[in-house]
């Protein structure tokens, strides 16, 4: 006899007797991981981060942190800096059952192809990823023609959790040169990402907020002139989840501390 249809009658005659049944527990599978961390997994390490809501990103000694804002001062994208490496992070919903890394990167691969860059499949520290080189134009300097479009190195990072994609893009050396990689793969490593419980439709990104002192210095400057031309330095930029690796700045930024 097949055990589930003997475990079935096992039930009906406890039911019959008027016994309760064992409660059902569906345990959470949890992957063993040294990071990107589930806020409900992130460890006790010590490492100060700064809260951007859905994002909690490591304040590292001489890396910068910089937030891009669209025209209504919400935070569009997070990079941080580490010499003349960036590395741009954004989060995005996920299905609960599956991951979306695998579809994303394909997306990836398919768009920048057409963009001019090679790219190809390798393995690194978090699993699979792309890297090669991406075709994209410096940002412009005002009063100067737009400048060519070049080619540099690049690295797309991804990462599957609970309900949630992390997205890195690292540009400059660290995309090339392993030694220079490793501060920026740390601090990646260091992520901690706040999914929320509420419902969201798959690849929209999660919301990203400034910490209230910052907010309340990025309205400040937006009254003087320095605010209004503020700008973002070029990195290979993706939209929700994948697509795309070129594409304007956002209007403005800003630079955090711990």
């Amino acid at each position: 006899m097949p055990f589930g249809r003997r475990r079935n009658r096992i039930d009906r005659s406890l039911r019959e007797r008027g016994v309760p049944p064992e409660p059902q527990v569906r345990e959470r599978d949890i992957e063993e991981t040294a990071g990107p961390w589930d806020v409900a997994d992130a460890p006790d390490d010590g490492i100060t981060r700064l809260d951007l809501g859905a994002l909690r990103l490591p304040a590292r000694p001489g890396m910068e942190l910089r937030v891009d804002l669209d025209q209504q001062q919400q935070v569009v994208g997070a990079t941080l800096r580490s010499g003349d490496s960036l590395l741009s992070i954004a989060a995005f919903a996920a299905p609960r059952a599956a991951g979306i890394w695998d579809e994303v990167r394909g997306d990836i691969a398919k768009t920048a192809s057409g963009q001019g860059a090679s790219l190809r499949e390798v393995e690194g520290p978090f699993g699979t990823e792309l890297a090669g080189t991406v075709v994209a134009a410096p940002p412009a300097q005002p009063g100067q023609p737009a400048p060519e479009p070049t080619r540099r190195p690049a690295r797309f990072l991804g990462v599957d959790g609970p309900r949630w994609f992390l997205r890195g893009t690292i540009s400059g050396p660290a995309a090339s040169n392993p030694e220079a990689a490793a501060e920026l793969e740390e601090a990646f490593r260091a992520v901690v990402v706040v999914r929320g419980s509420e419902p969201m439709p798959v690849r929209e990104a999660l919301p990203l907020t400034l910490p209230a002192e910052a907010a309340a210095r990025v309205a400040a400057q937006q009254q003087g002139p320095a605010g209004r031309s503020a700008g973002a330095a070029a990195a290979p930029r993706t939209p929700p989840a994948g697509g795309s690796t070129g594409g304007s700045p956002a209007p403005g930024s800003t630079t955090l501390g711990p």
